[in-house]
């Protein structure tokens, strides 16, 4: 089968030829139909992420797919051949830039039936980080107010969405090029960071979705009601006693893989309460032209590779 490779860190992705993935009991083999690309695959292929993750090579990038169940292992009942799915595969199962793709029961979920496999494979992970942030971190209902910093970009645009079907009144920073385009996913209040001071408009605020860390994330404390959340996708908390000093929570992590999850969220998108944002859509040959647009940070939503 074709694959996207990398056969060492830092090297060039070759698109070739490679062995098909061996099922197991608690698996699925997914034919892909599309797959998208996240920050992660760049972070991965430099190297930075070698102490939670030691790559084996060659190595096959990808971390969402959508597509279709051409096999099923013999622990597996959820799903049947020709189940339309998506998901976002567990490190050992990544690999998701290839025409197929074995992904664990436990991760997977039937996928909307009202969007087309390109759409759907933008989803998972930047949907299951927002979804965890928000809903399972900082306890998120009706009536909240929340920050999400960088509406525009894939987990952000997602976030803006989610909240917004909780009933939560949300506020999202993004540049002056995408006020537009924020204030269409349903933010209550657009702030362009390159004109206005975020901390200006909002105080006491219950969520702080932070996208960015550093120097936005300290500035952002403040603006917290006492009990209030912060909550982090950099995967590192504050260090600075700040929290602490006004009362309120932190919490840092990194999504993890859950098809239960993939489950609401796809409930949403039936409903039209969440709308994927794709960027700009690629074939598997072009994988490295799309893996650099990602890179410069200027993507809107997410970039979709189309292998089927």
């Amino acid at each position: 089968m074709k694959a996207a490779i990398i056969n060492d860190y830092n090297a060039p992705v070759l698109v070739t030829d490679v062995k098909k993935p061996v099922l197991l009991n608690d698996s699925v083999m997914v034919e892909v139909y599309a797959a998208s690309v996240n920050p992660v695959d760049n972070y991965l292929r430099a190297g930075y992420l070698k102490a939670m993750l030691t790559l084996k090579f060659p190595y096959t990038l990808g971390y969402d797919i959508a597509g279709v169940v051409t096999e099923v292992g013999k622990g597996v009942s959820k799903f049947a051949i020709g189940d339309e799915v998506f998901a976002r595969p567990n490190g050992m199962q990544a690999g998701t830039f290839a025409e197929f793709a074995v992904i664990k029961e436990v991760d997977l979920a039937k996928k909307p039936n009202n969007i087309n496999f390109e759409e759907a494979a933008s989803l998972p992970l930047v949907s299951l980080t927002a979804w965890q942030g928000l809903v399972q971190r900082a306890h998120i209902k009706d009536g909240d107010r929340v920050l999400i910093h960088a509406g525009s970009g894939g987990v952000g645009s997602v976030a803006i969405q989610i909240a917004k079907s909780f009933g939560a009144y949300v506020a999202s920073t993004t540049s002056t090029a995408n006020v537009g385009m924020v204030k269409s996913l349903g933010a209550d209040l657009v702030i362009d960071y390159k004109t206005q001071k975020f901390e200006d408009l909002i105080k006491n605020y219950d969520i702080v979705l932070d996208t960015l860390g550093g120097e936005t994330r300290t500035r952002s404390f403040p603006l917290l009601k006492k009990g209030g959340w912060l909550v982090s996708i950099v995967g590192e908390l504050d260090k600075s006693g700040i929290a602490e000093r006004l009362g309120v929570h932190q919490d840092a992590f990194f999504m993890v893989p859950n098809g239960e999850q993939l489950d609401e969220i796809a409930m949403l998108v039936e409903q039209g309460k969440i709308t994927p944002l794709v960027d700009r859509t690629y074939s598997l040959d072009q994988i490295q032209g799309a893996l650099d647009y990602v890179q410069t940070g200027r993507a809107k939503g997410k970039m979709v590779i189309k292998i089927k």
